[in-house]
């Protein structure tokens, strides 16, 4: 029986039970079934089985349900083995063995560039998976409360900011269940008041653990709302003591009502301003404002697919047009002639010409600015890239940007990704331009999450 739902009919009631098959998988990783043609999606479930689901939420084209027990199971689903996976929003897959995440991202690319990319004929690999999906995140960003005498630190349960407090987590590096127990204890022991959204009163915001993969050194950095943090020194005491690599602690500060993490100013309480890694044979000092990639271990594998799409031979100039704190520009620098990074913040490209001058790279140059706008100056210029690499954040690119590569010409883009979706979107606006996508290497940063990065290979069509 279908019902009237506001100015639509549907023919499911909220809060009411179903029993529905999983036969797709959606964006986030959720299950997607039909009941008598209206589309549900059930996260928690997986494509093949049979669930007895409730309707929670119904709008014009599709509603959410609960899964409420798997009555035929896959043959993917596993035991989590996390215990407070089911409220924690840190990642949402580890009911699904690590083969099957793998062909759920991969089918998750393609369905983007058909659908939305409307291209044909496009090779997409299977994505490229770790040894070891478990424990590989370099740094993290925890809230904090202290709300009715109890003490969390933890992440963010899906689509909320309540705290699900954590004591050990498999997808971060274990010295951070280390120093969250350690700031737990700080916390109790000295009165700290944690930072209150509603009302923005507090002290305590966030606490970020960083660690060099390569080097093991170890950054603590402890956000507060304003200058004021009392009894700093019991707390320098404590972790210097306890964590082994510990070589900085770093007080940042953002007395904004904002759900943006850090702020602009850092202080350093002890030891060192930065923290060192390596990707590849390149040194980095990271800081706690660095963009630098979470999963050291996969970074290097998306490098090595970022060079080889590159082809380079030595006498190529290359563009790196969201060049970050220039670790790819790095990366290609050794191949490449020379190696323009541009950059809008001013901040990454000081760090960016650091970086260079650590490694002792001399043919790489770095410009802040709009890459659309230090493009065309760089073609007056008589600058033309040979390739041009393109890392754009979970927006993709704008229009005019793509517009400005593609009157550059390069023979080559390389096109770094992390959202298939806009990926997809700007390689059909790219194929209007005259470049064609030739194949595209998914590879799994994030295991245990639904994010996918890409990399993908388009060459300029002949006229």
């Amino acid at each position: 029986m279908k019902r009237k739902v506001e100015n639509y009919i549907v023919p499911v009631k909220k809060n009411e039970d179903y029993i529905i098959t999983i036969d797709n998988m959606g964006y986030e990783g959720e299950g997607v079934g039909k009941i008598d043609g209206f589309t549900v999606f059930v996260a928690g479930a997986i494509v093949g089985e049979k669930v007895l689901i409730k309707i929670v939420k119904i709008s014009k084209n599709f509603g959410f349900g609960k899964l409420l027990e798997v009555i035929e199971k896959s043959i993917s689903r596993i035991e989590p083995i996390c215990s407070i996976y089911k409220s924690c929003g840190g990642c949402n897959l580890q009911h699904i063995d690590y083969a099957a995440q793998l062909e759920f991202k991969t089918n998750r690319v393609i369905q983007a560039i058909n659908r939305i990319g409307k291209l044909e004929k496009v090779v997409v690999h299977k994505a490229l998976g770790m040894e070891s999906p478990y424990n590989y995140r370099n740094k993290v960003q925890l809230p904090s409360s202290n709300k009715n005498g109890e003490v969390k630190i933890g992440f963010y349960a899906a689509r909320s900011h309540d705290i699900i407090n954590m004591e050990n987590c498999y997808i971060q590096d274990s010295v951070a269940d280390i120093v969250v127990k350690l700031t737990r204890q700080w916390i109790k022991e000295f009165n700290i008041q944690c930072y209150n959204e509603e009302n923005h009163k507090g002290i305590l915001r966030h606490v970020m653990i960083r660690k060099g993969s390569k080097t093991g050194q170890v950054m603590v950095v402890l956000v507060t709302n304003g200058k004021s943090l009392p009894y700093k020194e019991e707390f320098i005491a404590i972790v210097t003591k306890k964590i082994k690599g510990i070589v900085s602690v770093i007080q940042n500060i953002n007395s904004e009502k904002t759900n943006v993490i850090l702020g602009d100013t850092c202080l350093t309480l002890w030891g060192k301003d930065t923290i060192t890694d390596y990707i590849g044979e390149f040194k980095f000092e990271v800081s706690p404002l660095s963009f630098f990639q979470v999963n050291s271990v996969q970074t290097e594998i998306l490098y090595d697919k970022v060079l080889e799409y590159a082809n380079l031979s030595g006498g190529e100039v290359v563009l790196d047009a969201y060049c970050g704190t220039g670790t790819i520009s790095l990366f290609l620098s050794g191949m490449a002639k020379k190696v323009y990074g541009v950059e809008i913040v001013p901040q990454a490209i000081e760090n960016a010409k650091i970086n260079a001058k650590v490694n002792n790279v001399e043919n790489t140059e770095f410009l802040v600015g709009e890459a659309e706008i230090i493009i065309p100056k760089l073609i007056n210029d008589g600058v033309i890239a040979d390739v041009v690499v393109v890392d754009p954040p979970r927006k993709g690119c704008d229009k005019t940007l793509l517009e400005a590569i593609s009157k550059m010409g390069p023979k080559t883009i390389v096109y770094v990704s992390c959202d298939p979706g806009t990926l997809a979107r700007d390689l059909g606006i790219l194929n209007e331009l005259g470049y064609i996508t030739k194949e595209i290497q998914p590879v799994d940063m994030f295991p245990q999450t639904a994010h996918i990065e890409n990399v993908a290979l388009l060459k300029k069509t002949e006229k």
